[in-house]
């Protein structure tokens, strides 16, 4: 399946300025560092929607700012013009105190390296978002985090910590961490990194069962085709610009596509 670009980022943009069903966008985002004739964007007059529900792969080769992206729309990075929102909330000038709070509720992060407490154990370390959010689990929430973890196959590893675990265990953890608070929108980035093929695929099945599921929102950078091949919609970058959207493809197309944007550059 091939979409033509232009219409489809008109469509994208569209989308966007209505805000309806996304999760997190950003407007004519721009992203520089430096000055004058040295300056470099990162983003260059970027507008896209995380639409709700759905997993999405957010593709480009290195220094197309893919990860940027994900940074700015994550409230981890600001934008140097533009807007950004996470839901119906505009995040472009909140300051730091503000966005770790909004963060905190309503974001859940999976990382290449995992980033777990390594003196937590896996109750811990799954549990540590209500921490940071000063109080406990609900009844209801108890639940959710119980059936995660069984779901998951982390019952019998609750009281290990991180070093005593394998990476796709450590993934594992570091997924039901993410998901336990229910946030709004999960950011992936490239999650199966550092695992091999086989625990790799069982990742990105477990985070592609989440959004079909649980209707969870997932938005996952990423270089690899067979992880974008899990996704409903893959957002290709180019330059700090986007320039190709479609959807559900096979690794073997996304593959093509990638090959061609190379042979262009």
């Amino acid at each position: 399946m091939d979409i033509d670009s232009t219409q489809d980022i008109d469509n994208t943009l569209a989308i966007d300025r209505s805000g309806a069903g996304l999760v997190a966008r950003v407007a004519n985002a721009t992203k520089s560092y430096g000055a004058g004739a040295g300056s470099v964007h990162a983003l260059d007059d970027v507008s896209i929607g995380i639409r709700a529900g759905q997993f999405t792969a957010i593709m480009g080769p290195s220094g197309s700012g893919k990860s940027t992206l994900m940074h700015i729309m994550a409230g981890l990075d600001s934008v140097t013009a533009g807007r950004v929102w996470l839901g119906d909330t505009e995040i472009t000038a909140l300051g730091d105190a503000q966005l770790t709070i909004l963060r905190r509720r309503r974001v859940g992060f999976v990382f290449q390296s995992f980033n777990l407490v390594p003196t937590l154990d896996v109750s811990g370390n799954i549990l540590l978002p209500f921490e940071l959010d000063g109080r406990k689990p609900s009844a209801e929430e108890r639940e959710w985090v119980d059936h995660l973890i069984d779901s998951l196959g982390l019952g019998d590893r609750l009281t290990h910590r991180p070093h005593e675990l394998s990476g796709g265990q450590q993934q594992r953890v570091a997924i039901a961490r993410a998901l336990g608070t229910r946030p709004d929108l999960i950011f992936a980035d490239e999650p199966t990194g550092n695992l091999d093929s086989r625990t790799g695929r069982e990742v990105l099945a477990l985070l592609a069962a989440a959004s079909v599921s649980y209707g969870q929102s997932i938005a996952m950078v990423t270089h690899d085709p067979i992880a974008a091949g899990y996704a409903d919609r893959i957002v290709f970058l180019a330059d700090g610009r986007v320039v190709h959207e479609r959807e559900r493809s096979t690794p073997e197309e996304i593959s093509s596509y990638m090959l061609g944007m190379e042979q262009r550059a």
